[in-house]
């Protein structure tokens, strides 16, 4: 077909576009909807007591549903606002600027923090998280099965609004506010058009003080999660990721996964009192908001909207409930039967190690290099798989620690001979070291990478947010320390992890029949 360039495309779609009537479209659509182009696909299990519907009933339900009398659907939108009155807001009793992210910080009268940093990257962008410590991390663990149904609180609205009205109430505005209770913290989460700050200050506002009851919604959450469980127990990879949990945490209560038969346990007044008493004090909060913001118009909306926020002054962090990693070898393989014959393999490596920028870096480095080297040798020298997955995570709380996962796919027959080269590869870096073509390739990259996040709104708002989390600076001396960082380097990280000999291995094959 033709291709006259976007800017000819455009040219010509003003043109013809604004001709065409309505009437043409639906001439065209009459004709293409008729009786005689039709084809019916019909999907289900193999299952002796099924019966599949007859040629004939087919025929009988397109009938019937042509001869029916359509009226067009009425939508009830109301004109009520998002909030009829104003709150009582509050007073913003110190400013600050702060060199470190050139961001300014305001105190509220209420104990509310907020950190600002405008940037020009996107003239239609504002990104706003507000977090607190605590999270469900101090509710008990008996509580696991109401702490996974924490989400359903979202199905009820807020303020006077359903969940399907507030979406209605919002067409039109650039504004959305969602909440989330991990272990260790409560956040609320926003984006907004700068023209709709105000609306993002609103639902901010009713997510902490106006979560809406609806028990038809928390119904049919229920119903919803319970069919996509029962799904999810029939395929067999959960088999593999809950062999992988229990082989990394041991059954730790607090690690369990949701299944169908726990959900009519879920309590909801539970549910909405253990949201309420996350969100009943914002005192501990701090709030960083980033993009395209114009602090002096956006101060009286902060002080009304933030400044109102409930606060009863607790003094809170989060509680280590010792949900530890396995230490010492473990190997788990079991077999699961597939249509397709494979196996899939999963590799762990976790230590001790000290949370810190070079770490952070190192760590991040030699899975780089790791993905490069199974490339060459298990995909390309062997094809063996189409990838072998490595990523990586390094955490501070509860206690310090970094860990290795391998994870890939593979024919049973050659699982053998790869795992050979996994651990080969793995002792090779760790006792040999590295190419420095290698680490010349992951260099470039992650210095290429950084300068294109230094340009997002969503990277500045990560490191705010790890620099009041953990202390750790991820922008400042980031290329210098990329830059210094020697194959030396990348070795001995390699080997302080690997030699502490905390591994853990499952496989799950599926043969051939």
């Amino acid at each position: 077909e033709p291709i006259p360039g976007i800017e000819n495309e455009y040219a010509i779609i003003n043109q013809i576009a604004p001709a065409i009537p309505v009437q043409a479209l639906n001439q065209m659509m009459q004709m293409l909807i008729t009786d005689t182009n039709q084809v019916v696909a019909i999907f289900g299990p193999e299952k002796e007591e099924l019966k599949m519907p007859t040629e004939e009933a087919i025929k009988k339900i397109l009938k019937d549903v042509k001869a029916e009398k359509l009226t067009p659907y009425v939508d009830k939108v109301s004109d009520e606002p998002l909030m009829k009155e104003a709150p009582k807001g509050g007073k913003i009793i110190s400013e600050q600027k702060d060199d470190v992210f050139g961001t300014t910080m305001l105190t509220l009268s209420n104990g509310v923090k907020v950190i600002i940093k405008k940037t020009d990257f996107k003239a239609d962008e504002i990104t706003m998280k507000g977090v607190s410590l605590g999270g469900s991390s101090l509710f008990p663990n008996s509580e696991i099965i109401n702490i996974n149904g924490l989400d359903a609180v979202s199905a009820g609205g807020l303020g006077n609004f359903s969940a399907v009205d507030l979406e209605k109430v919002l067409a039109g505005k650039r504004a959305s506010v969602s909440y989330g209770i991990g272990d260790k913290t409560e956040t609320v989460n926003g984006y907004c058009s700068p023209k709709d700050f105000e609306t993002m200050m609103q639902l901010t506002y009713l997510t902490f003080t106006a979560p809406r009851r609806d028990d038809e919604a928390f119904a049919s959450y229920k119903n919803r999660n319970k069919a996509a469980l029962l799904n999810q127990e029939m395929n067999p990879n959960v088999a593999f990721s809950d062999s992988i949990t229990f082989a990394l945490q041991m059954g730790h209560p607090r690690t369990i996964r949701m299944k169908a038969d726990m959900i009519d346990n879920m309590d909801y007044n539970k549910i909405l009192a253990m949201y309420q008493d996350r969100y009943k004090d914002a005192s501990d909060f701090t709030f960083i908001l980033v993009g395209n913001v114009d602090v002096e118009s956006m101060k009286p909306l902060i002080a009304e909207y933030l400044g109102a926020l409930p606060a009863i002054d607790r003094k809170e962090s989060f509680k280590d409930n010792k949900i530890e990693y396995r230490k010492g070898v473990y190997k788990n393989e079991f077999v699961r039967e597939q249509e397709t014959a494979k196996a899939s393999n999963f590799v762990c490596f976790i230590g001790t190690c000290k949370y810190d920028l070079k770490n952070s870096i190192l760590q991040d480095m030699t899975c780089q290099i790791m993905d490069l080297v199974y490339t060459e040798k298990v995909r390309e020298d062997e094809g063996g798989t189409y990838g072998v997955y490595v990523g990586g995570n390094l955490s501070k709380y509860p206690k310090e620690i970094a860990g290795i996962q391998i994870v890939f796919d593979t024919a049973p027959s050659k699982r053998e001979k790869l795992m050979k080269i996994i651990f080969a590869e793995i002792e090779h870096i760790s006792k040999e070291g590295l190419s420095q073509a290698n680490l010349n390739k992951v260099k470039e990259f992650m210095l290429k990478k950084h300068a294109e996040d230094l340009k997002e709104n969503s990277y500045w708002m990560g490191s705010i947010d790890e620099y009041l989390f953990t202390g750790m600076n991820p922008i400042k001396d980031y290329e210098q320390t990329v830059n210094s960082i020697t194959a030396k380097d990348i070795q001995k990280f390699a080997d302080d992890l690997f030699k502490q000999k905390n591994e853990v291995e499952v496989s799950m094959i599926s043969p051939d029949k």
